[in-house]
């Protein structure tokens, strides 16, 4: 998929995290306190590598993060929410299973934009981004605001009834909870240069969280999220490295042509990985996954939110998105 169609671009970005801290200690502890699993001191973080991560209070919902990150956006950008006339929620979360949690975000942003959900797990944020793009070269669109809401801790089983359902659901700790957004529109020079991707529909099975469609409309037990981690990762190391020898060879771009490569972290092992297959240099990775954990399809725009200061006229950023399903995709960002 060769698209080097230069002239939209991300102008603002905003990210939200909620106050809400949790160790990975404190986490074991409570998920152990009511089950009586005997499990080696400090397993979670030496596991995982993730230290703490942030959950979302009650009261708080997907759609309170997507808005919060929405308006830092915004302002980030000097626009006002009436200067957008596309809104895409784009998160694995969702408020509600109807309407469109983009309706949510819009009532109380106070913006009028055509507005709409993209879903694909992980890589929903990145997908939304894509969509938007997409709408404004085809000429539906002007300028418009594509946010996340994640929270997966919601999905997190804290009072599994034995080992098996611990082993189960054990992926569902690394989970931790934010929001993203990026405005996405016309530029002089620069904005996406490229987009690739990578579907292994086959494995959607792997993971997931089964409730809330026709599947499963009822039932507490499908709202948890179920699925192994080894599968995923093996699953990301047998199709990944294509994806990136195809940007590579397309659009002759090095690892030394991009400031910084933002890469989707479900825990520090999986990222140690993925160092040690594709050789991308470390220093150029925006480390979040230990302080936030596996914060879904917001981590691209909670990483690009923390540097984007850093970044000057002409820097590209390469963007590697990895989702259940099974996908991955890329993006190459030039800084306008």
């Amino acid at each position: 998929m060769n698209l080097h169609t230069p002239g939209i671009g991300i102008t603002a970005v905003g990210s939200c995290l909620p106050d809400q801290v949790l160790t990975s200690r404190e986490l074991q502890d409570h998920v152990t306190a009511g089950t009586g699993l005997r499990l080696p001191e400090r397993m979670f973080e030496k596991a995982t590598g993730i230290v703490t991560r942030r959950f979302a209070a009650d009261g708080e919902y997907a759609s309170t993060l997507a808005l919060g990150a929405g308006r830092r956006a915004l302002a980030a950008g000097g626009y006002h929410p009436l200067d957008i006339d596309l809104l895409v929620y784009a998160s694995a979360t969702r408020d509600v299973v109807e309407p469109a949690t983009a309706h949510l975000v819009q009532a109380e942003l106070g913006s009028r934009a055509h507005a709409f959900d993209v879903s694909n797990a992980c890589n929903s944020f990145i997908n939304g981004i894509d969509v938007a793009r997409a709408m404004i070269l085809a000429g539906r669109g002007r300028r418009a605001l594509v946010v996340t809401g994640e929270t997966p801790s919601r999905a997190m089983r804290r009072d599994p009834g034995g080992l098996a359902e611990f082993r189960a659901g054990f992926a569902g700790y690394t989970f931790g909870d934010a929001g993203a957004a990026v405005v996405v529109e016309p530029v002089p020079h620069g904005g996406i240069l490229d987009i690739e991707t990578e579907t292994a529909s086959e494995h959607w099975t792997v993971g997931g969280i089964p409730g809330g469609g026709s599947r499963h409309p009822r039932g507490d037990e499908h709202t948890y999220f179920h699925g192994g981690g080894k599968e995923l990762r093996g699953v990301f190391e047998k199709i990944g490295g294509d994806i990136l020898t195809r940007v590579a060879a397309r659009t002759g771009l090095g690892w030394d042509a991009y400031a910084r490569v933002l890469v989707h972290q479900v825990t520090v092992p999986y990222l140690e990985r993925f160092v040690e297959l594709t050789g991308v240099p470390a220093d150029r990775l925006v480390l979040t996954v230990p302080e936030l954990g596996n914060i879904a399809s917001a981590t691209l725009g909670v990483q690009l939110d923390r540097i984007r200061d850093e970044l000057k006229r002409g820097d590209r950023v390469l963007l590697v998105g990895l989702g259940g399903g099974v996908s991955l995709m890329t993006m190459v960002w030039e800084v306008s």
